[in-house]
């Protein structure tokens, strides 16, 4: 499934034109993302390559994530930086209870730049995770933080609420993940 994200409207972008995620799920507890960034290229802030380690605060400049919701109130966030790290966090609420989670894995993270679009793609191994129900569909929030070479940032979701940029309030999580039915 492909779905484009839409830039909140207090956030436009001059250099993106186009947010795009590609999410497929190849097995119950895999998700393989795919993003694609529309655009001036030369316009966009990329942070440099690093290698692909667990790190805080991704979202301060371009990154893409991945918030999964898990039993009544909490979530995962997951971000992936162009720079090859990402981070995963478990909340047990609306912001509140923030700490490290622990997937199985995450692989795969990499980025692509061609003239007019630039990309990035990851696996992520669910596997082990508390509170996700992986036999059933996954209810998803998509997001990205693009930030352009003069310093201003634009935040693309799903959906948008009300007032200020925020990935983690439930209208944010927009889109159901199917499972996967094998026979």
């Amino acid at each position: 499934m492909t779905v484009r994200l839409t830039p909140h409207p207090d956030t436009p972008s001059d250099a993106a034109t186009a947010v795009e995620v590609a999410v497929h799920r190849g097995s119950p507890e895999k998700l393989e993302l795919t993003w694609t960034i529309m655009g001036d290229q030369e316009r966009i802030r990329l942070p440099g390559r690093q290698d692909p380690d667990r790190t805080d605060d991704l979202w301060r400049h371009t990154c893409f994530e991945l918030f999964l919701k898990a039993g009544d109130l909490g979530y995962y966030e997951f971000n992936f930086s162009p720079s090859l790290q990402w981070a995963a966090y478990r909340f047990d609420g609306y912001r509140s209870g923030m700490r490290e989670a622990a997937p199985a894995s995450i692989t795969g993270v990499g980025g692509r730049v061609e003239p007019g679009i630039f990309g990035g793609h990851s696996t992520v191994d669910l596997t082990g995770l508390p509170d996700l129900n992986l036999n059933v569909p996954l209810t998803a929030g998509l997001s990205a933080v693009i930030e352009e070479t003069d310093g201003r940032k634009s935040y693309w979701a799903l959906a948008h609420p009300p007032g200020k940029p925020d990935f983690h309030h439930p209208i944010a999580f927009a889109r159901e993940i199917p499972t996967v039915v094998y026979w």
